[in-house]
């Protein structure tokens, strides 16, 4: 399943396009063994839409902005990445800008175990 795959990442705003992702969650990453150096921010774009079969939002916030923005044939792609998750009760990724290097650690959980999970469920079909 995994050479089947192509994941990006993108917002919903434009506040920080174009620049690395924070250097705590740089480090945080590293330390489990991902590289994060090459990644930009970007917004997402209306070709998004058509290019992926699943659109994952890290919270309902970002969930309803994707909602406003995509085309009604491609609604159905739409989703909250912890639907996925195995292991976590929670359904929105905490944004741990504002907080210390364990929110970053606590984020990171959450995103391998709904990897994990969505991995499982797109290997079931």
């Amino acid at each position: 399943v995994l050479d089947l795959l192509r994941v990006d990442s993108a917002g919903t705003h434009d506040y920080h396009v174009g620049k690395a992702p924070d250097e705590r969650a740089r480090k945080a990453a590293a330390a489990r063994g991902y590289d994060l150096s090459a990644l930009r921010a970007r917004r997402v774009a209306e070709l998004d839409f058509v290019r992926f079969d699943r659109i994952l939002a890290m919270d309902r916030d970002n969930l309803d902005q994707l909602r406003q923005v995509c085309p009604a044939e491609h609604r159905h792609k739409l989703g909250l990445f912890l639907e996925y998750s195995r292991k976590f009760g929670e359904r929105e990724v905490p944004d741990p800008y504002y907080g210390g290097a364990e929110g970053f650690e606590h984020v990171l959980d959450l995103v391998e175990d709904a990897a994990n999970g969505l991995i499982e469920s797109l290997s079931r079909k």
